[in-house]
């Protein structure tokens, strides 16, 4: 298996470039701590092939516009999709690209072709049919790992479900997630440290969720939920917490750890 990532790089002249890595996107993350500078040099040895990967096989990608100075990024593993890490990966990011306006593509790389003025549909994978993960009992073995492959669903004031991150987001199975939950384990309350998340108020019919990763129309929810209010947090997992009432206490972040492993990941990458 490969771990394919687009990169693309807007000239001064409004001409872009476009590059395709077959193994970048695990640590795209880390290696964007680099800065713009190096950043750049790196891309530049890479071959420009012209092929843009579609919204199930791009697996990262990163926009560097250089006259606008916007970087866009995703990815769907490192410490930016690692609930612990996540606020001060994009710190540091922010930080090594200062100057920048830096962005979480959570359209995955149909928001590059945005970014661009492209067609978003280009990249869409229209023939792949969606992928409900899996619902999780409390005692599954995902729940031994520190950061679990799960998203977090809770239903009004007193149900909480737990479901594998491992296919589309609960947030896509629109109304009928209702009815999968129905049978699912009930969990009490998730304190598992969740890379995903929504919460459905059935009497409101009102449905909030997030990510930490992307999510192929994540704009475009709304219409898989006719009748009900959507409201997309983005990666405000702290959103949820809130609408919950209790049902969802990931563990604490503390922020100058989290600060100082991403650091300790990023200077480990680039020792040869």
């Amino acid at each position: 298996m490969t771990d394919r990532a687009n990169f693309v790089v807007v000239r001064e002249d409004g001409a872009y470039e476009l590059y395709l890595s077959r193994f970048g996107a695990v640590g795209i993350d880390l290696d964007l701590l680099a800065g713009p500078v190096r950043t750049l040099s790196t891309l530049r040895h890479m071959s420009a092939d012209g092929w843009w990967l579609d919204d199930v096989l791009c697996q990262g990608a990163a926009l560097v516009d250089l006259r606008r100075r916007v970087l866009l990024l995703f990815a769907l593993e490192g410490p930016s999709t690692v609930l612990r890490h996540r606020a001060a990966a994009l710190e540091l990011l922010r930080r090594a690209w200062a100057g920048w306006e830096v962005r979480w593509a959570y359209d995955g790389n149909a928001e590059l072709r945005a970014h661009l003025g492209l067609d978003p549909e280009f990249v869409r994978d229209r023939g792949c049919a969606a992928l409900a993960g899996a619902l999780l009992a409390p005692e599954d073995e995902e729940f031994t790992d520190p950061e679990p492959m799960v998203a977090v669903a809770t239903v009004g004031p007193d149900r909480c479900h737990v479901v594998a991150n491992t296919g589309d987001h609960p947030v896509r199975e629109g109304v009928a997630l209702l009815d999968r939950l129905a049978a699912a384990p009930e969990h009490g309350v998730c304190r598992v440290a969740a890379e995903a998340g929504i919460h459905v108020d059935p009497l409101r019919r009102q449905v909030g969720w997030w990510t930490l990763g992307a999510v192929p129309e994540a704009y475009g929810t709304p219409r898989r939920w006719p009748g009900w209010t959507v409201v997309f947090w983005q990666d405000r997992w702290e959103e949820h917490v809130r609408a919950a009432g209790g049902r969802f206490r990931p563990p604490a972040v503390d922020r100058e750890r989290a600060s100082a492993e991403v650091r300790a990941a990023a200077g480990a990458r680039r020792r040869p």
